[in-house]
């Protein structure tokens, strides 16, 4: 918007700048406090490519290999790497014949990687036309099949149908829930592969911020914005930050939609709370930012823990949520690609547990789940962990509330489920306020970091072809 001529003022209600995708800094560590993981570097690239830039303009990125880790059991795991013909090799070893079924597949979900993140993702979420496309007519089976049927039609191996499920939990929906169309994520982990930004997934945010402030974007932190200003002939005239009216005759959010139409009168909110309370939300997270004495053995930069029933844990976030008994966990060990995260000899965690939104959250349980997957870590991977903590940071389901603003403490935004997608998404554009657009992981297209930024484009253009008419 900035380049096309419009003033713009970025009000950030924190003080940094990032949102979700803020750091920690302690002792020396660096922590990415969100995202972790770098897939679709495409995205990023079209992104900086609409201002003449590349991402190696601002950050320097590393392909990883191995991409990560699986554990399934003590000291038994799989490595996904980063070349693709060892991941065929690695699929082959552990069922015989499965990696034919892997190159049928990958080529499937290349194609539908072409045909949305190319095309269909970019579209606004106005009409369901917009998903009519000849790429989606021949495969509009795929739309009403799940991940789940589609991986497992072929492959038995339960160590493989894992691998090729999880990518989906990007989505924030249960394979057994999301469409098969969605197999392009398979095509992303493995195709495109997991990439590394030098410093962290921040220097994104920084790249993006010196972009913009080039572009004569204003940054105010610690502006939280308290009432969006309607006139009576319904068209936004301003917002109120911190107690002061700021006048704009346009207003794009990025902050949680329902939190956004709450600084609405109700006579202009598009959405009802028995509407978002009948919303499939993605998960929240319990997250830990650990700071370790010493560098750790048998764990890559990310390594997932799937020694426990993953079905079990789906049903504590999906269909009666609770915290799980015994909870899947992620762990990022960004320091042992990046030295820069760590002082020498040191590594810096990050631990992730998935779970359902509007939980409650208490210094109690988060004390019990960090001993539990430390414990766990411990066991699997065959090492102590506990006698080298320096110290830990958390961060649950009252952070992303309060620093946030977030439904119900979500961390990813509304699950990717058929009933959810595209133009059956909340609107990018007011029905109700003139000049009132939303963009973010509540809207089109969905949740995750390419998916963010792809919809603050969709916000731009639809602007550019609507507003102020």
């Amino acid at each position: 918007m900035a380049k096309a001529g419009y003033e713009v003022i970025v009000l950030e209600k924190n003080s940094t700048l990032g949102g979700r995708a803020r750091q920690l800094k302690k002792e020396g560590f660096t922590f990415d406090i969100g995202p972790t993981w770098y897939w679709m570097p495409d995205v990023f690239e079209r992104f900086f490519a609409d201002f003449d830039k590349k991402p190696a303009d601002y950050y320097q990125l590393e392909r990883l290999n191995p991409a990560y880790q699986v554990y399934f059991d003590v000291l038994d795991s799989l490595t996904i790497s980063g070349e693709l013909e060892e991941i065929y090799a690695l699929f082959e070893k552990e069922e015989k014949g499965s990696s034919k079924h892997l190159k049928d597949f990958l080529a499937a979900a290349k194609f539908n990687y072409n045909a949305a993140i190319k095309e269909l993702v970019y579209r606004p979420g106005v009409s369901p036309l917009e998903l009519v496309t000849t790429d989606t007519i021949s495969r509009v089976s795929q739309f009403f099949s799940t991940i789940r049927k589609q991986v497992r039609k072929h492959i038995k191996s339960d160590k493989l149908i894992q691998i090729l499920e999880f990518p989906v939990l990007f989505l924030g929906a249960k394979p057994s829930n999301t469409p098969a169309f969605y197999n392009f994520m398979n095509y992303a982990d493995f195709g495109l592969g997991t990439w590394h930004p030098k410093g962290g997934m921040y220097k994104v945010i920084e790249a993006m911020t010196t972009l913009a402030t080039s572009l004569g974007v204003q940054f105010k932190t610690n502006a939280s914005v308290d009432e969006l200003c309607v006139n009576d002939q319904g068209a936004i005239e301003g917002v109120v930050v911190n107690g002061e009216k700021l006048e704009a005759n346009l207003v794009l959010s990025g902050a949680d939609y329902h939190h956004t139409e709450t600084l609405l009168p109700k006579k202009f909110r598009q959405y009802s709370e028995s509407y978002w309370e009948s919303k499939v939300f993605a998960p929240s997270s319990l997250l830990f930012y650990v700071g370790l004495d010493k560098k750790l053995s048998n764990v890559c930069h990310h390594t997932l823990f799937f020694d426990t029933d993953f079905d079990a844990h789906a049903v504590t976030i999906y269909d009666t949520p609770s915290w799980p008994e015994k909870p899947l966990f992620y762990a990022s060990f960004s320091s042992i690609t990046d030295d820069t995260l760590a002082p020498k000899g040191k590594e810096a965690a990050t631990f992730l547990i998935p779970l359902a939104p509007g939980l409650e959250d208490t210094p109690e349980l988060r004390e019990q789940y960090f001993n539990l997957i430390i414990n766990r870590l411990e066991k699997l991977t065959g090492q102590d962990v506990k006698d080298s903590i320096l110290f830990k940071e958390s961060f649950c389901v009252n952070d992303f509330e309060k620093d946030y603003n977030s439904y119900k403490g979500n961390a990813y935004g509304l699950a990717n489920i058929l009933t959810q997608t595209a133009f059956l998404r909340p609107k990018i554009k007011s029905k109700k306020v003139k000049n009132l657009f939303f963009t973010g992981q509540l809207t089109v297209p969905g949740p995750g970091v390419p998916p963010a930024l792809i919809s603050g484009k969709i916000a731009s253009d639809l602007i550019f072809k609507t507003a102020l008419k």
